[in-house]
């Protein structure tokens, strides 16, 4: 068959003999189907091996990714044949069902689905990878959060019962949390966020209602609301996946768990904190499958990608990444310790907490009850041969004077700090004490960030803003005529919202020698940006209206992460 099906894609001048050869010899090392290893080997697009394929067997050839299957086609076949099969129902029409296969000539398959429906199978072709995802949009979706409460609501579950002073006793509480619906919700929320791609999960108790959260590109969206008999069994249950005191609910909380989701490992990191109706959990979601260390591919513009590049690769001197929590600094420390991670360079970083492991690199985690310090660690770093040093947050005098004098005695030192833009973190250190001349001398470049989030691509649409309203965010007059604004009108790749996914944005200030001046004669923060525009830094709105451009963001989301310069 492969020797016949490649001789096809011959034909179309889709790959070469020497290719076809090359897969061959590959497919009878590795085994598994044709298609699958010429794409695997970057031969082929996908699409064009499914095409092909539907061709030789004359089989229709469908994109999945634009089709929307009604919910009673789906219950038709049963998730573990589909995910067995790798097969899902598209449409039925009277006695016939079409079914989209990846691999047309399984023949087992098909009579299995015929047998199960009693319907005649009419097949048409579609990619692996876009049945798989069809696969998690509409199966996994099948047993929804809503599903799932509106089985416990059927039941009547109650449970555990309310003490006298308001709060279950602990053995209800352990008994709680083993019950089947309460470990399914619980287990569902978790996956949903995965799937959803969600940075957080928030579990928060009020009032009258109970109600979860997730933050998905930088914004927050309620997503269920669980019986308020539930609260504090789902709270227990993720208290005890994370290894804290479910017994202790005066006290915040911090722990971690590590959850298994189709083959990948998603750590959790949580954090309980008693508020005035119990306890409030939220939930940082750490996947190292998303973590971007490509700097070319975070968003930076040319010039300020190669100033970042040739601060990192500098000898020596502190480099200050800034912007508020959930930013992506840590994504774009990382992406530059990435780049200079070599078997010569003794790397050391002190981190709370450590989110991703990175190879090669020596990361210690952060433990204040014990007295490990940001400060004492990096004193304890100075002995042990470091060429670059970095530390998670510089938050107090003290660590901002051990970092600045590394910096000054041959250590590369990558540091964050929280202020609004690039030209505020001098003063920051300033104000924490630190001189202005151990500033000016320590110092290279000081990088501000922000996330906006990215038009969805599926259902993007150009929109008509008045050329005063783009002139006004500080769009230049001239450049009003070439900039087509676009906006997405919401589908279900971005789950209506109208956005999918995020890109950075960057301020990038390196000290000059008169920035340096500026800062040793006491210059404030706003006249530190005046020079540094003047000597051509792009501003945050600036880099933020490259995007709206380019036509990846909204003037929404330009005005929502930035003020107007």
């Amino acid at each position: 068959m492969a020797a016949r099906f490649g001789e096809l894609l011959l034909r179309e001048n889709l790959i070469t003999r020497d290719q076809l050869e090359q897969a061959i010899a590959q497919q009878k090392v590795d085994g598994g189907r044709f298609g699958t290893i010429l794409t695997k080997l970057g031969l082929v697009k996908e699409e064009d091996v499914s095409r092909c394929l539907g061709a030789q067997y004359g089989i229709p050839y469908i994109d999945l990714d634009t089709q929307t299957i009604a919910p009673e086609v789906i219950r038709l076949i049963q998730p573990g044949i589909v995910q067995k099969h790798l097969v899902i129902p598209v449409a039925k029409a009277g006695a016939t069902l079409t079914m989209a296969m990846a691999d047309p000539t399984n023949v087992f398959a098909v009579d299995d689905i015929k047998f199960m429906t009693g319907l005649k199978i009419e097949l048409v072709v579609a990619t692996e990878s876009a049945i798989r995802r069809a696969i998690d949009r509409y199966y996994d979706s099948s047993e929804t959060l809503q599903n799932v409460m509106a089985s416990i609501e059927d039941a009547g579950m109650e449970v555990m019962e309310e003490q006298e002073d308001g709060h279950p006793t602990i053995s209800d509480l352990r008994q709680a949390v083993e019950e089947a619906p309460v470990v399914k919700l619980v287990n569902l929320i978790l996956a949903e966020a995965i799937k959803k791609g969600a940075s957080d999960i928030h579990a928060e108790p009020y009032e009258k209602v109970f109600r979860v959260r997730f933050r998905i590109d930088g914004v927050l969206y309620e997503v269920m609301t669980p019986p308020m008999s539930l609260k504090n069994a789902i709270v227990s249950r993720l208290k005890i996946m994370a290894d804290l005191d479910i017994s202790e609910r005066r006290l915040p909380q911090d722990g971690r768990m590590k959850v298994k989701y189709k083959g990948r490992e998603v750590d959790f990191r949580v954090s309980t904190l008693p508020t005035l109706f119990g306890e409030k959990v939220v939930m940082r979601l750490l996947d190292k499958s998303n973590l971007q260390l490509d700097m070319s591919a975070l968003g930076f513009a040319p010039k300020a990608l190669a100033d970042f590049e040739e601060a990192i690769r500098a000898p020596y001197g502190m480099i200050l990444v800034t912007g508020p929590t959930g930013s992506g600094k840590t994504t774009t420390l990382y992406s530059a310790l990435d780049c200079l991670n070599q078997p010569g360079t003794n790397i050391m970083t002190a981190e709370d907490p450590v989110e991703f492991n990175l190879k090669g690199i020596n990361q210690v985690q952060i433990r204040e009850n014990i007295g490990l310090n940001f400060a004492a660690a990096l004193r304890s770093f100075l002995r042990q041969d470091p060429d670059v040093i970095m530390v998670g947050e510089i938050r107090d005098h003290e660590t901002a004077e051990i970092a600045v004098k590394a910096a000054l005695t041959g250590h590369l030192v990558l540091s964050t700090l929280h202020t609004n833009d690039a030209p505020s973190a001098v003063t920051r250190l300033l104000n924490m004490g630190v001189e202005p001349f151990l500033v000016a001398s320590s110092v290279i470049l000081i990088l501000a960030q922000r996330l906006l989030r990215r038009i969805c691509m599926h259902c993007r649409v150009p929109v008509t803003v008045p050329p005063h309203a783009l002139v006004d965010i500080g769009l230049p007059s001239e450049a009003v005529a070439s900039t087509t604004c676009y906006k997405g009108n919401g589908c279900e790749a971005c789950s209506g919202t109208g956005y999918k996914g995020r890109i950075a944005i960057y301020e990038v200030m390196v000290l000059s020698p008169e920035l340096r001046d500026m800062v040793l004669s006491g210059a404030s923060a706003l006249e530190i940006k005046r020079g540094a525009s003047q000597q051509g830094m792009r501003t945050l709105r600036m880099s933020g209206l490259e995007k709206l451009q380019e036509g990846i963001t909204t003037v929404e989301e330009v005005v929502r992460v930035t003020f107007k310069d």
